[in-house]
């Protein structure tokens, strides 16, 4: 991994831990502002394009509350000096909606990283709460 992608997914992980206390800044603040950036979230449907991906991280933060990032298991990575991407696992503990119990949050999460003007931003990411194998009637629609 390049060492400047490498300290990019580092601040990723730290504005994580943000999202997770219910503040979405520092994620924002990572993301690209141009109009091909998508979010993917346990919350809702995709978001594209960077006024749609903003409401979508504003609104997803507000489910969660005192929380920490407790780990990220890297499953996969690449790099080119351009283009990157991650797929982790993400581990935290949150308060969700409007339960008082922190509890144990696992996500699947692939994130797609870009050099843009000389900085990386993230592009993409996609975050869902599948970490285990599930019966195939599960991806049946409603």
């Amino acid at each position: 991994m390049l060492a400047d992608l490498a300290k990019l997914i580092e601040q990723d992980h730290l504005a994580v831990d943000a999202f997770v206390k219910g503040d979405p800044e520092p994620l924002k603040s990572l993301y690209s502002q141009r109009d091909d950036v998508v979010i993917a979230n346990p919350f809702g449907p995709p978001a594209k394009g960077w006024k749609k991906a903003a409401e979508t991280m504003d609104r997803a933060a507000t489910n969660y509350r005192d929380g920490e990032a407790v780990g990220f298991e890297r499953i996969s990575e690449y790099a080119t000096t351009d283009l990157g991407y991650i797929i982790e696992i993400e581990r935290f503990r949150s308060k969700v909606g409007g339960s008082d119990k922190l509890v144990p949050i696992a996500l699947r999460t692939t994130t797609i990283f870009r050099r843009e003007e000389g900085a990386w931003k993230i592009v993409l990411r996609h975050a869902d709460p599948i970490v285990s194998p599930r019966p195939a009637a599960s991806v049946v629609g409603e």
